[in-house]
């Protein structure tokens, strides 16, 4: 199977948002990280800059919440235009309700986990998953360097999720280079998250093409 790869709309120039939309026509996903200075110790940007790249493109849009209290702005972002929307595990204590939330619009949803959390915590939640993103960095910044014992985390979930015969996705972001792609997909990954991998390259479709094979 093809990796599906998600360029992180963060490494972007936000001057040039449309051309840089443009520049990534090839990928399967493009990822908007949402930060909110809380749960992470950076801004990003918040709805209107989903509305914005939804007008410009039909590549669907991983919106990736790093906020507190996601339950409160699930509905506004699903609004905004995500079609797959993940949240973090540790920053709600109603992970159930936000994943029903997401399921009531009929949209794709999930968890996200920091490096530092145990897979065994999204156990009971995976038949609600459709994705699960597997941070291989700290979130909160971009081009941080991929952590190594996440491919280990990466084939522990693999398997928890065969055995018991879902189909939620992986999703690896943090780190991700032409190195150790192939790694990571081995391990179990299906979707990979690229930042400056692509759009610090100087043709970012030929990066993408790189990534997918």
């Amino acid at each position: 199977m093809k990796t599906k790869i998600a360029p992180s709309i963060l490494s972007a120039d936000f001057s040039k948002m449309g051309e840089q939309i443009e520049m990534i026509s090839n990928a399967d996903f493009i990822h908007c990280d949402v930060m909110d200075g809380r749960f992470v110790p950076n801004l990003t940007f918040g709805m209107k800059m989903i509305k914005d790249i939804k007008k410009t493109t039909n590549i669907p849009l991983d919106v990736h919440l790093m906020i507190e209290e996601p339950e409160n702005y699930i509905e506004e972002f699903i609004k905004s235009g995500a079609d797959y929307l993940t949240f973090h595990i540790e920053a709600t204590k109603k992970i159930d309700h936000c994943l029903d939330l997401i399921h009531l619009h009929n949209i794709k949803g999930g968890l996200a986990i920091s490096p530092d959390t145990p897979i065994y915590t999204v156990e009971s939640h995976l038949n609600k998953c459709d994705i699960i993103v597997v941070m291989s960095v700290y979130p909160g910044f971009g081009g941080q360097k991929f952590i190594p014992a996440s491919l280990e985390k990466i084939t522990a979930l693999k398997k928890m999720i065969t055995d018991k015969n879902f189909n939620t996705l992986i999703e690896v972001d943090g780190g991700v280079t032409f190195d150790n792609a192939k790694n990571i997909m081995d391990a179990g990954a299906d979707i990979l998250v690229a930042g400056n991998t692509v759009f610090g390259n100087k043709k970012p479709k030929n990066a993408i093409k790189t990534l997918q094979n």
